[in-house]
């Protein structure tokens, strides 16, 4: 186990998401995030289901292609500024990656709990980006619900979990505030 706790604390009270927007490179090599993608699925997962998928973006500009294309379908007078605006997430950080919800037919396995695996998934991704020296970040936005888009990247009844950016911080992370532990704890009976 952990020879030292404390350390493995101070870890996990560093942890920051950044702003996709800010983060610049380095991001990581291939064999690094195949190491990164590896510690992530090490999370709990009822039934060994593995209802998870990933999708990394290696060709950014065909990513804003159908980016483009899909907002414009939903959006038929868009203006360039917004169309500009939808497809800017396909050129932020230097390294993306996409989670995908990949449900499993299992009599035994409530589609709740797959649900949840697929979020510690997330969490040890962002953890796993850190521990590697990298920022992380985990935004959903118009992309993972849009129908176009979700029929190119997802296979079946997938569905985009979450867009993963990761890369170097440009400039010092800021904390956000968090909740006060009395506000959100109790205590039964």
């Amino acid at each position: 186990m952990f020879n030292d706790l404390s350390s493995v604390s101070r870890y996990l009270a560093t942890r920051r998401s950044g702003k996709p927007r800010d983060m610049v490179a380095p991001g990581p090599d291939a064999a690094m995030l195949g190491e990164i993608l590896k510690l992530a699925m090490r999370t709990p997962d009822h039934g060994k289901l593995f209802p998870w998928r990933f999708v990394v973006v290696d060709d950014r500009d065909a990513f804003a292609d159908l980016l483009a294309r899909a907002f414009t379908a939903a959006n038929p007078d868009a203006r360039a500024a917004q169309i500009e605006a939808a497809v800017a997430p396909a050129r932020m950080a230097p390294t993306l990656v996409l989670l995908l919800f990949a449900p499993q037919p299992s009599a035994k396995i409530p589609l709740w709990e797959q649900q949840m695996s697929v979020g510690a998934v997330g969490m040890n991704l962002l953890h796993a980006a850190h521990a590697h020296g990298f920022v992380g970040s985990w935004i959903t936005g118009w992309a993972s619900y849009d129908p176009v888009v979700r029929s190119a990247l997802c296979n079946g009844d997938e569905q985009i979990a979450g867009l993963f950016f990761m890369g170097s911080p440009a400039q010092p992370l800021e904390e956000r505030p968090r909740p006060d532990a009395s506000d959100i704890v109790r205590h039964w009976p």
